[in-house]
């Protein structure tokens, strides 16, 4: 199988180094990649926002299946414009990516299918923030509608902050706060079938303790020791197989990754968020201990044949990744800062580097903004597997850099 992975950041990264070490894929091909991703796949340049650039690019390499890894891109209909060339596409329609694309039509996909989540307020204008934000009382919980590249939510206890957010985004959520830890977990399907993967859990915050602004991921861990054994049979039941149904019975059936954000509440499981797409950094340590062959599992979703492929197996352990950033990070980012440790990580057994921010200049490889890279680590355990990927870390040094020291701490 031939394969071509759309994107530039750690999540496709990570899940072109699985399909490099799949059996079953004999070439793989990324657009437009990055240097990390240089060295598993063959890169072409592509607008990965044009669909029918996109298209064009499947045609003429001859591959069997696209795996589109951005939200941006679903949303903005590339996986349509190649499944219209009949080529098999790993993620969802534009219509069916709403449901990260809008968090007002995600509310709405879930109150139909009675799935459990927060209740919200959509709001327009100031003063149906005001009254929303009254309603509810702090923490106050207010969401971009659109996408915002996981940085469209804020949780303060401010309530000018609260409306201040508000009013930047134009269209927002505001919801009840939902306690108690979140979970992250995925599952594929074709818009019947759906497996799910064993959960993750990541740390948005770009402080230690959960301090600071909210960022696209700064670490992530699987699997969770510490939670209920059947969490996952529950939400498959509760959410997952229930939206699945409903996108279907609406005419516009989600085909591809579907990611359940989770609050465990002490009134039960709820949803925090849907998402279209592998996450990141999660994606990161699931691939790490992913002991199938990835490329059934997503052609058996992009062909509507999911239920022909084994169940997803795993490999025992855990593991652990680190996000690095760069200076200033989330509010603005350094570019240009000369990355070195790589190999020196990398030489660690258990240890492997995914790039998502970094550019070649010259010979050196260079920081291009956010979130920089993340060292993953393996081990027996999510101590193991910690300790060691923040030895690889140590190894890894440019200026500015940051990342959280308490990733996966006391599990």
């Amino acid at each position: 199988m031939k394969t071509l992975v759309i994107g530039t950041g750690g999540r496709e990264h990570a899940l072109a180094r699985a399909l490099s070490l799949d059996p079953g894929v004999t070439e793989v091909h990324a657009a437009p990649g990055n240097p990390g991703i240089a060295a598993v796949a063959t890169l072409h340049d592509v607008d990965q926002m044009d669909g029918t650039a996109v298209a064009d690019l499947a045609v003429r390499l001859g591959v069997d299946l696209v795996v589109v890894g951005p939200e941006a891109p679903l949303v903005a209909g590339v996986a349509d414009a190649v499944t219209a060339r009949g080529i098999a596409v790993f993620g969802p329609s534009g219509a069916a990516a709403q449901l990260e694309g809008s968090k007002a039509f995600a509310k709405e996909v879930m109150e139909a299918a009675g799935v459990p989540t927060a209740r919200a307020f959509v709001c327009t204008d100031s003063d149906q923030v005001a009254t929303a934000l009254d309603t509810f009382g702090p923490p106050y919980v207010v969401k971009d509608d659109g996408l915002a590249a996981g940085k469209g939510v804020v949780v303060t206890l401010d309530r000018q902050e609260a409306a201040d957010h508000a009013a930047g985004c134009g269209r927002v959520v505001i919801e009840d706060y939902l306690d108690g830890p979140e979970v992250s977990l995925f599952a594929i399907t074709d818009g019947t079938t759906v497996y799910p993967l064993q959960p993750a859990q990541d740390f948005k915050r770009i402080g230690d303790g959960d301090e600071g602004p909210n960022t696209g991921g700064m670490g992530a861990y699987t699997p969770l020791p510490w939670a209920p054994t059947d969490l996952v049979a529950e939400v498959l039941a509760t959410v997952l197989q229930p939206t699945v149904d409903e996108m279907a019975a609406r005419g516009t059936p989600f085909a591809g990754l579907l990611y359940a954000g989770l609050a465990l509440t002490s009134r039960g499981t709820r949803v925090v968020e849907f998402n279209a797409r592998f996450g990141d950094p999660e994606t990161q340590p699931l691939m790490a201990l992913l002991d199938s062959p990835l490329s059934p599992l997503l052609m058996g979703a992009a062909t509507g044949t999911l239920a022909d492929v084994a169940f997803p197996r795993w490999k025992t352990g855990a593991a652990v990744a680190v996000v690095m950033a760069s200076s200033g990070y989330p509010e603005t980012s350094s570019s240009g800062d000369v990355i070195t440790g790589l190999e020196a990580a990398e030489a660690h057994e258990t240890v492997h580097v995914i790039q998502a921010g970094t550019a070649l200049r010259g010979d050196d490889l260079v920081t291009a903004g956010g979130r920089v890279l993340a060292v993953i680590a393996t081990g027996s355990s999510v101590a193991d597997a910690r300790e060691a990927a923040y030895v690889g870390v140590a190894d890894v040094s440019f200026d500015g850099a940051q990342h959280r020291a308490d990733i996966a701490a006391g599990i």
